[in-house]
């Protein structure tokens, strides 16, 4: 998380258990709220899957008490989504039930059990055709220049009048720093890019960080043709494909066009919460077993 630490005030947490590292919780701060951790696409709190469900319970009650002492009164959390961890790992869940948690987010993930046989839409085969037709050639790059400068930053400048939420710069960094983590897919016609996707890779699902193509992009195909190269070939033995979400307004509004794409290549959802905590409410967990 350093390459952007100038733009949220640290306040992260290890909990310890005998001098033990048990737990983590990647979060910034900001007056009265701690937040899991607003640099970090999922996140929330991180311990190993050796823990079982009364150690979860107390580490996240010393959690709150902690920060109930400090004077930090809510605790926003964000939920990981269930498709990153392998074992089932939703203790978090029933203990947001537990401290009545306001549910203050909730946002649609469009994601590929890859382990089914993927039946793509007519829509998306059609394009696939075109890309064929088109002679478009799909590569792995190890830099990012091209694909930030010609296709991402003006397309979200145009159509959203924004920028990523990487720079370039960060985006260079980070491959550095995890070299097979992150991986760069660009689409190419006569040797010119027309299209790219930005993976971030992990042991059990690949994920669309960003998704871009020139103005031709449905002419050509483009798209649909790089992810059906990377769900057939590149990605065939990953357990999910994550494309990510298709949501604005704190989840309550859903781009339908572009979630109707990536539902064509078979994804359906899977959903990640984000949750509000008064810290006080620590003590609600001192009598839940029997």
């Amino acid at each position: 998380m350093d390459y952007h630490k100038d733009r949220f005030t640290d306040h992260s947490l290890l909990v310890f258990q005998d001098e033990k590292l048990i737990a983590v919780l990647p979060a910034n701060i900001t007056e009265a709220t701690l937040h899991s951790h607003q640099g970090l696409t999922y996140g929330g709190l991180i311990y190993s899957e050796k823990l079982k469900f009364k150690v979860v319970l107390d580490i996240f009650k010393a959690i709150l008490q902690y920060l109930h002492q400090q004077e930090i009164k809510l605790l926003n959390l964000k939920i990981l989504p269930s498709i990153y961890t392998k074992i089932p790992n939703e203790e978090l869940n029933y203990l947001m039930f537990l401290v009545e948690a306001k549910l203050h987010r909730r946002d649609a993930l469009s994601v590929v059990n890859m382990s089914q046989k993927i039946k793509l839409s007519k829509d998306r085969v059609e394009g696939y055709k075109r890309g064929v037709k088109q002679n478009l050639v799909v590569k792995e790059v190890g830099q990012f220049d091209e694909f930030w400068n010609l296709i991402l930053i003006p397309n979200l400048n145009t159509k959203h009048n924004t920028s990523p939420v990487h720079s370039l710069t960060e985006i260079t960094t980070l491959k550095q720093n995890f070299n097979s983590q992150i991986r760069q897919f660009n689409v190419y016609k006569d040797d010119k890019i027309v299209a790219g996707t930005t993976i971030f890779e992990t042991k059990h699902v690949a994920h669309s960080q960003y998704i871009s193509g020139n103005n031709n992009k449905n002419e050509l195909g483009s798209l649909d043709f790089l992810h059906h190269h990377l769900l057939t070939n590149i990605f065939k033995d990953k357990p999910y494909f994550d494309f990510g979400t298709s949501n604005e307004n704190e989840g309550k509004k859903v781009n339908h066009g572009l979630q109707y794409w990536k539902e064509g290549f078979g994804a359906r959802t899977i959903i990640q919460d984000f949750y509000s905590v008064d810290t006080k409410n620590f003590n609600k967990l001192n009598s839940v077993f029997i």
